[in-house]
């Protein structure tokens, strides 16, 4: 009787530990159908790769979601959804969208750009852009009469910034004071860098400098090095730049190679 007793625990306990995995395998059941937990995981892996928390409150939530998509997907079902024409072509459209995802994900994996790859396209740009910076001002008329006598206005002690705000053609700078902000002298059309360029801090042009826009009388304030933003705080974006370049190679590599009649 005691062995008897004994084999029956032995035996429901063999019985408990073979329903326990299988259960942890399903979130719930809907309507007879089982709803594998690797559903609500998926859903959980998303939220946490877009920064979000997976708190225990969450996971009720991803539940309840992975529960009423199964519900609707069965409706869906009943009511023949699932085997119309249009179905079966956004399903394809679907498939084929997340294998390119996969394949570009995976390219991306294999083929990373390091820092020294990021910290070699800095120093090329820097190299390009290296030089000095301007902070000018200036005073934009239609006319060179116009022009020459602002500037002997101005040699006889009239205000720069006055006569611009009054008198410039430049929506831009003429309210301001015609005051320029810092930019490289091949930021502006060649008549007004030339001639500013050529400026002694301080000074202004003695004769008007004629553009395609007018007749300019400009004045130098400032120059100074090009300030460049410092690499850590540009590598993110020189990092994500290189990702596309790559990856768009790999693109472009691949339409090159395919064969299509």
């Amino acid at each position: 009787m005691k062995k008897s007793l004994i084999a029956t625990l032995l035996a429901t306990a063999f019985a408990t530990a073979a329903v326990l995995p299988a259960q942890a395998q399903n979130i719930a059941i809907v309507n007879g159908k089982a709803v594998p937990t690797a559903r609500a995981d998926a859903l959980a892996q998303q939220v946490a790769k877009s920064g979000r928390p997976v708190t225990p409150e969450m996971q009720g939530q991803l539940r309840e979601e992975v529960i009423m998509r199964e519900i609707f997907m069965q409706e869906a079902q009943k009511r023949g959804l699932d085997v119309t024409e249009d179905f079966r072509v956004q399903m394809e459209l679907a498939r084929q969208s997340l294998l390119i995802r996969e394949l570009f994900a995976e390219f991306q994996k294999q083929n990373p750009v390091s820092d020294a790859d990021a910290k070699a396209e800095y120093d090329k740009f820097a190299a390009a852009n290296s030089g000095k910076e301007y902070k000018a001002r200036h005073i934009l008329v239609e006319k060179e009469a116009d022009a020459k006598a602002i500037i002997a206005s101005l040699k006889k002690g009239g205000k720069f910034e006055e006569i611009a705000k009054k008198s410039s053609k430049d929506p831009g700078s003429g309210a301001n004071g015609g005051q320029l902000d810092w930019a490289a002298a091949g930021s502006y059309v060649k008549e007004f860098s030339d001639a500013m360029s050529a400026l002694e801090k301080g000074k202004m042009t003695d004769t008007p400098v004629k553009s395609q826009f007018g007749f300019h009388i400009i004045k130098l304030d400032d120059v100074r090095d090009t300030q460049l933003p410092k690499f850590d705080d540009v590598k993110p974006q020189i990092s994500q730049q290189l990702t596309q370049q790559k990856l768009s190679g790999f693109q472009q590599e691949l339409r090159a190679k395919a064969k299509v009649e």
